[in-house]
């Protein structure tokens, strides 16, 4: 049998490579292939260089360093959040490099407006992030991202850590999310399979964003009950199996929900 195609994984605002945790070894183990993490320049090892302030300009940085994988053929391409944008620009543009997606609480505007994009509950403590030092900064965010308590406290270190090592500038997660801000979705959806996932208790992004995504594009929607936006961090075990089984059964019906028995688990808010 052929070889399977290498995922490529993208983080949205102001993460990098080690915020997927367990993810890569776990998508990896289930579905045979190759996991590829890279940076998004302003973030991770690349923390450094400027931020593209459009979805266009970063897709063209991520995919120099893409360089090497790519002249073996298309790949696969897993993203959360502003990762996901970039992705679909991917797919829209270079078709012939991308032979699946799934996207992981990615919202679009003209789809949906600015305040379920971003819940406009949680405008004030984004606004505070920008000029906290690293350390409060991370905690925040777990705040945001996260509903599993013993979730944030496992990786609050490791996260204050990369950020004090690989620190985000205010002026790059402004240019962030300006790029999130006026991406558009494509005129024509990408033709390759796509897979939308997003937690039903995302206290960030509301979740009809990525049901109002699934209803413009036909593609299946599955959702997790009680994961916050950063469903890598919140349940990365049913985030591997869901894309895993759907690479395996590509024709399920387009939206499946997670059964009402599935328990949340104790230390859920």
């Amino acid at each position: 049998m052929p070889e399977p195609r290498p995922w490529v994984l993208l983080r949205g605002l102001g993460r990098e490579a080690r915020h997927w945790g367990s993810l890569p070894g776990l998508l990896a183990a289930a579905t045979g292939s190759r996991i590829y993490t890279p940076d998004l320049p302003g973030n991770g090892r690349l923390w450094r260089q400027p931020s593209a302030s459009s979805i266009a300009g970063q897709l063209r940085q991520l995919r120099l360093q893409l360089a090497s994988p790519l002249s073996h053929g298309p790949v696969q391409v897993l993203a959360i959040s502003l990762g996901g944008m970039v992705a679909l620009e991917w797919a829209t543009h270079h078709p012939e490099e991308v032979a699946r997606l799934a996207l992981v609480n990615t919202s679009l505007a003209g789809l949906a407006p600015p305040w379920q994009r971003l819940r406009w509950q949680r405008y004030p403590a984004l606004l505070r992030l920008l000029w906290q030092d690293m350390a409060k900064r991370e905690h925040g965010i777990l705040q945001i991202t996260s509903n599993l308590p013993v979730r944030r406290q496992a990786v609050l270190h490791d996260w204050q850590r990369w950020q004090q090592a690989c620190p985000v500038s205010a002026g790059n997660l402004l240019r962030q999310l300006a790029a999130a801000a006026r991406y558009r979705p494509p005129t024509a959806w990408p033709h390759c399979p796509a897979l939308l996932l997003n937690s039903q208790q995302d206290q960030l992004v509301h979740p009809r964003c990525s049901q109002r995504l699934a209803q413009a594009s036909g593609w299946p929607l599955r959702q997790h009950p009680y994961a916050g936006h950063d469903l890598a961090l919140d349940d990365p075990l049913w985030l591997a199996q869901q894309v895993a089984s759907w690479v395996r059964h590509e024709a399920k019906p387009a939206l499946a929900i997670a059964p009402r028995g599935y328990a949340t688990p104790p230390g859920a808010r």
